[in-house]
């Protein structure tokens, strides 16, 4: 659409819709000067000159006047809409009428009728509001609509995408943690350390990294990726590997992985790193899409996914 935004356009469509209509009606008009059907010379009715069949002949009678009429009342419908509201090019219309404008408009008069509904939630903490089945059902709706995309219907998540039902969190599971992943959006960045390694250092960290969470591996590898790690990894994910929620790095001695296990794979992260190379996808912002209700049942409602005990009074 790029080709298309010079200010000369406008006037172009515009005067194709114009002349189309106006055309429409002259056409109309010259049609509608038919005469009904009257003898020839010969007696005979005047035709089109189409015959079919050897005698099945079409008579040049004009079109129905009430037919005429109502197409002549669509032509002015048309010149009125078209005045009123924007259709010819640039021209807004004597309204002024959007669809932004009509769609804020709606959803003004939307928020302020449930306005009440979410000073009620507001006025609550989120594990009491997760407690609310009304609640839970708005927040899964609005999950469905804003986080499914990422992390599932079921908030499983998949594969970059982390699972919002266990109790294992990048960046903190509390109400306040999780609203600001919400609100703020969420952009960890593991540099890549494949030029710093080597492909022996790659192997031997990959190793350690497997044993951290007791998964199968080298153990003479380990032994060597040990000092790596405490030299590239320690400063995010800790000296004992068990992450830093402050800064979005993951605990790595428990089985929870974002994008797999694998040897292949801990190496593709090792090698490229996560984010700093377009290898991870970012958790968007919603400050400006949701208000501050519908934060708080969202909210509520992934921390209840993780959190079924009662909720505290």
């Amino acid at each position: 659409m790029s080709d298309f935004i010079h200010a000369g356009w406008g006037a172009y469509v515009a005067l194709l819709s114009l002349v189309s209509i106006v055309g429409c009606g002259v056409f109309l008009f010259f049609v509608g000067r038919g005469r009904f059907a009257k003898p020839t010379s010969a007696g005979d009715p005047e035709t089109t000159g189409h015959v079919w069949d050897e005698d099945l002949a079409e008579f040049n009678n004009p079109l129905p006047r009430w037919w005429m009429w109502l197409f002549y009342i669509t032509i002015v419908f048309a010149l009125v809409y078209l005045a009123l509201y924007p259709g010819l090019g640039k021209f807004p219309g004597v309204l002024g009428w959007t669809s932004v404008g009509q769609y804020q408009a709606e959803r003004k008069t939307f928020d302020e009728g449930i306005a009440p509904l979410y000073a009620k939630y507001l006025a609550m903490d989120v594990p009491a509001v997760a407690a609310d089945p009304a609640a839970q059902a708005m927040g899964e709706r609005l999950f469905l609509s804003h986080c499914a995309q990422c992390h599932g219907s079921d908030a499983g998540g998949g594969r970059g995408y982390p699972s919002l039902r266990d109790r294992d969190w990048l960046y903190g599971g509390e109400p306040a943690m999780i609203k600001t992943s919400i609100l703020d959006g969420r952009n960890g960045v593991m540099p890549p350390f494949g030029a710093v390694l080597g492909e022996a250092g790659v192997a031997d960290m990959v190793a350690y990294v497997r044993s951290l969470s007791g998964l199968p591996h080298d153990s003479l590898k380990a032994q060597l990726g040990k000092p790596l790690f405490a030299t590239n990894c320690a400063a995010c994910h800790g000296g004992d590997g068990k992450g830093n929620i402050a800064l979005g790095a993951p605990n790595l001695t428990d089985n929870v992985w974002l994008y797999g296990s694998s040897p292949a794979t801990i190496a593709e992260t090792i090698v490229k790193g996560r984010g700093a190379t377009g290898t991870v996808t970012r958790m968007p912002a919603h400050k400006d899409i949701l208000d501050d209700g519908k934060v708080q049942l969202l909210a509520a409602y992934v921390w209840g996914l993780s959190n079924r005990g009662p909720a505290k009074p």
